[in-house]
């Protein structure tokens, strides 16, 4: 009987692990998932709800020919708004509207910060329109306004023709030349699209025509300038055929 006894304990301990082990398996999978809702919970609150995600700040880099001030305003980004709230798209949308602005990036800087990298526009040349002096940047697009003409960049002067597309073409023209034919050029004369001519500071004209094989007109240019140096006009629109006269 004893021995029957002891057995039976035994088994009645076996069986008595066996429900705890089964209930704290149970119990386990409860206190993740509160933990788990907890966690979230607490992430919820602190990006949505916490002041300490919220905006403080609002960093402009990349900038020169505008203030901080003025990307800050136009891009409107209110302070004390929670950060993971902020309408990035919105605000890269109102600064990339600026003329100065090439291209934007804004971004969420944690834990409290805004950060707006602006890349500008940079002239190649100058273009006096409607009694304004504005620079114009390698796409054709005209942006800034200048007081004096700047020694360094070439003007365009537009013909009653010229329209916004002879325009860029020019713009490509000079961004195309090398940087000792572009120092040579004191403006550039735009008739049309395949009318476009480089005046030299010495009164030389160098007859381009479009933007096409820009980079074999310069090399062909720079051989004619030395081979002939007192012609008067140098054609190289068809830079396989020029002419000198």
């Amino acid at each position: 009987m004893e021995a029957e006894e002891r057995a039976a304990r035994r088994t009645r301990r076996r069986f008595a692990r066996r429900q705890w082990a089964r209930r704290w398996l149970s119990l386990r999978y409860v206190l993740v998932a509160v933990a788990l809702v907890a966690l979230v919970s607490t992430a919820v609150w602190l990006v949505f709800f916490s002041a300490r995600l919220q905006v403080t700040r609002v960093e402009v880099v990349g900038n020169e020919l505008l203030s901080d001030a003025q990307v800050r305003e136009r891009a409107d980004v209110p302070l004390g708004e929670q950060l993971a709230l902020v309408d990035l798209s919105r605000a890269d949308a109102r600064v990339g509207a600026l003329a100065d602005v090439r291209s934007v990036d804004v971004t969420r800087s944690w834990p409290h910060t805004v950060r707006i990298e602006v890349e500008e526009r940079t002239a190649v040349a100058v273009v006096e329109l409607a009694g304004r002096l504005r620079g114009l940047d390698p796409d054709g697009i005209v942006f800034r306004e200048y007081d004096t003409p700047p020694a360094d960049l070439p003007r365009i002067r537009p013909g009653a023709e010229a329209g916004t597309d002879a325009l860029k073409e020019a713009a490509t023209v000079v961004a195309a030349l090398p940087d000792d034919l572009s120092a040579r050029v004191d403006h550039v004369e735009v008739a049309t699209v395949d009318q476009i001519t480089l005046v030299l500071r010495d009164q030389r004209e160098v007859m381009w025509g479009s933007a096409e094989q820009s980079d074999l007109k310069a090399e062909v240019v720079d051989r004619l300038l030395g081979a002939a140096p007192k012609a008067g006009t140098y054609d190289v629109s068809v830079p396989g055929n020029p002419t000198v006269r």
